[in-house]
């Protein structure tokens, strides 16, 4: 039998236990930036299903652009596949909540991999694209990320980017915005008739640190009428961090 992931013992930083039933993926995320902007409530609202609620820190809604690269994407029962397991992936997302249940409303992802883009769609009902996407390696510890939307199921969308981490790692503190923002630990969305949908994931705490970053191009949410400023509000860097996702269940 397969030893369970270590950090799934480490539970007590969750805002609710781990589900009863067994998780069914493995994810590894590694060198993600999350870079978030306050947008207005209003512009949010059209995006979300009956019945799911727009979360906001003290009055403040965010969107965020989150470039990052997969690796060790595998079924819980099932070997890593070079071909499928690893590649650049792109998300913007937005901060829900479902009743007391607060959780992130992915806007788009973008994925440099056909058969994971289809197999996402499929089971998670999440608005997975094709993307043409590099990331890159520079001296002093840059990383340089550029995305191109090529699925003709979507709006074009283009991030070009290059960032790195600045300071020591740290746990963000519970009420701060940075918690807020990043310590979530289900997702949310819907299919056609609105039903809506969530799904679980674990991870440990999010090991952060601050980040500078330049945007040279940056079209990710343009597809709903957002023109996001050059410079982002809030800037985090995360080396990796391995993730366990279950399937997702009707709310």
């Amino acid at each position: 039998m397969l030893k369970p992931p270590a950090f799934l013992q480490q539970v007590n930083h969750r805002p609710w236990p781990l589900p009863q039933s067994p998780w069914i993926m493995h994810q590894r995320w590694c060198d993600l930036l999350f870079a978030h902007w306050p947008v207005p409530v209003e512009s949010l609202l059209p995006l979300l299903p009956a019945g799911l609620e727009l979360d906001t820190y003290e009055g403040q809604a965010w969107i965020a652009v989150v470039p990052f690269r997969m690796e060790n994407v595998k079924p819980r029962f099932a070997p890593a596949v070079p071909w499928l397991s690893a590649f650049p992936e792109l998300n913007v997302r937005t901060y829900v909540r479902k009743g007391d249940k607060a959780g992130v409303w992915f806007v788009s992802l973008d994925a440099a991999n056909p058969v994971a883009v289809e197999i996402a769609r499929s089971v998670y009902r999440l608005p997975y694209f094709n993307a043409r996407m590099s990331l890159q390696n520079e001296g002093r510890d840059w990383i340089r990320y550029q995305s191109q939307r090529t699925d003709l199921r979507a709006q074009t969308a283009a991030l070009k980017a290059i960032y790195r981490p600045v300071g020591r790692e740290y746990l963000s503190r519970k009420g701060t915005l940075e918690h807020w923002l990043t310590e979530r630990y289900c997702l949310y969305t819907s299919d056609a008739a609105g039903q809506i949908y969530c799904g679980e994931i674990h991870h440990a705490p999010w090991s952060l640190q601050k980040a500078e970053a330049q945007f040279d191009l940056n079209t990710m949410t343009l597809p709903i009428g957002l023109k996001l400023s050059h410079e982002a509000t809030l800037l985090h860097f995360v080396r990796k961090i391995d993730v366990v996702a279950w399937q997702i269940v009707k709310v």
